[in-house]
């Protein structure tokens, strides 16, 4: 999909994701964009230049109650902003947004700000004219910049669609922070997947070029890794740490020890770790074998190597039940899908579930979880995890997702690829019509 004309006669943008393409007309944009504000102001209609993540910003924020001559308030001040941030996760991280970032806060043109899961502001950081600046329109710690409170702008939006975002001058909802540009990207703890707040370039027009979403992402993912490394994985008795997807043998942390587990072994832990209340021996032997005729004695018998294998106290009997909580990649991606938070269930999404693996409930399992994903991606539209998903081994065959990544992002190579796949599936082209 080429840009297309659109009815003011300005060029709509090949990729929604992108403020502002190479090669653009920042004022002409601008004014472009001026255009469009007032008339969503003043008609509640969005005239087409407008990209769809804007405009279905705008309206979420008109439906919130925002006005466009609003400001932002300030909800925590002095000691409680002080012990609120102190004990937040993402402080122990602001070092190293300042070591990537301290060249964009230092400049006098940009900002640095961290945000937390609910939009307020936990730190911003700059040279004192360009805060002072800021002032103005109460970019300030403490202040709720939520897409709910103040409408569309970088971290407020990024919080409220789990992805990294651009806002470009007049796409801000709020006129006067209009004159500004910034990139945002969500950051989550790297083991629950929970959303903990996001980072945030503030500044002039070069923030609207795609390279400063792609560092901006960049940023969040180094704080994500940094936080894994700082907060590793619970590895005493009181947990179990299950690794399973994209693999055909877990690997398990217990007690201080890494062990990989057998097929038979590994299908055993996982169907014991998605019911904590235990399992009976008939149930298992239904969860696990198709073959009627597997008596229960081999399941007693594997279930006994696994016992000998765990340790004393961590397989529990009558019913069949892991005696310590667990923790699982397969529930960080469970979460995820489960609050929305669709990028961090994406990241934390290695493959398909014991993909070798013919035990009928885990099949079950493996399927839905892949289904849930896949479904997410392709009504979130974001085309970098749509890419990530159809360049992956398990979805290079995924029609659904290439439709839907060749219609947001029209590259010729995946036009091709959707080709091959509607020619190999004999299903009709459908690209062409978006």
């Amino acid at each position: 999909m080429s840009p297309t004309a659109s009815h003011s006669g300005e060029a709509e943008l090949s990729d929604p994701w992108v403020a502002l393409e190479p090669g653009s007309d920042p004022l002409e944009r601008v004014r472009v964009l001026r255009r469009a504000h007032e008339t969503f102001t003043e008609a509640g209609t969005v005239p087409r230049p407008v990209r769809s993540v804007v405009a279905d910003s705008w309206r979420r924020s008109a439906r919130a109650g925002v006005g466009p001559d609003g400001t932002a308030s300030v909800e925590l001040t002095d000691g409680d902003l002080g012990s609120y941030r102190a004990e937040h996760p993402l402080a122990r991280v602001m070092p190293l947004f300042r070591e990537l970032m301290g060249t964009f806060a230092s400049d006098g043109e940009h900002l640095l700000a961290v945000c937390d899961a609910q939009g307020r502001l936990l730190w911003v950081e700059g040279r004192a004219g360009t805060r002072q600046k800021a002032d103005g329109m109460n970019f300030v710690p403490g202040a709720r910049w939520a897409e709910s409170a103040v409408g569309t702008n970088a971290p407020g939006t990024a919080v409220a669609l789990d992805r990294p975002v651009q806002v470009f001058a007049a796409e801000h909802f709020i006129r006067r922070v209009q004159p500004w540009t910034c990139a945002a990207a969500p950051v989550h703890d790297p083991r629950t997947g929970r959303l903990l707040g996001a980072v945030d370039i503030t500044g002039g027009d070069w923030l609207a070029h795609p390279h400063s979403l792609g560092f901006v992402q960049a940023v969040a993912r180094a704080a994500e890794s940094q936080l894994a490394l700082l907060t590793p994985a619970p590895t005493t008795t009181d947990t179990l740490g299950l690794t399973a997807l994209g693999r055909d043998e877990v690997l398990l942390m217990a007690g201080g020890r890494k062990l990989r587990l057998s097929r038979r072994h590994s299908e055993i832990v996982v169907l014991l770790s998605r019911h904590p209340e235990g399992l009976t021996g008939d149930e298992l032997l239904c969860a696990l074998y198709e073959d009627e005729s597997v008596t229960p004695v081999t399941l007693r018998a594997e279930l006994a190597r696994l016992r000998r294998l765990l340790g004393a106290g961590l397989l529990g009997s009558r019913p069949y039940r892991l005696a310590v909580p667990v923790e699982s990649d397969i529930a960080v991606v469970e979460r995820g899908l489960s609050t929305g938070a669709v990028t961090a269930a994406a990241r934390a999404y290695s493959g398909p579930l014991l993909p070798g693996s013919q035990a009928p409930e885990v099949v079950r399992l493996r399927r839905r979880l892949a289904d849930g994903l896949r479904a997410a991606l392709v009504a979130r539209r974001d085309p970098d995890l749509l890419a990530d998903w159809a360049h992956a081994a398990w979805g290079e065959d995924d029609l659904d997702v290439w439709r839907t990544l060749a219609a947001i992002r029209p590259a010729a190579p995946v036009r091709a690829r959707l080709k091959e796949l509607e020619a190999e599936q004999s299903a009709p082209p459908r690209w062409a019509e978006h």
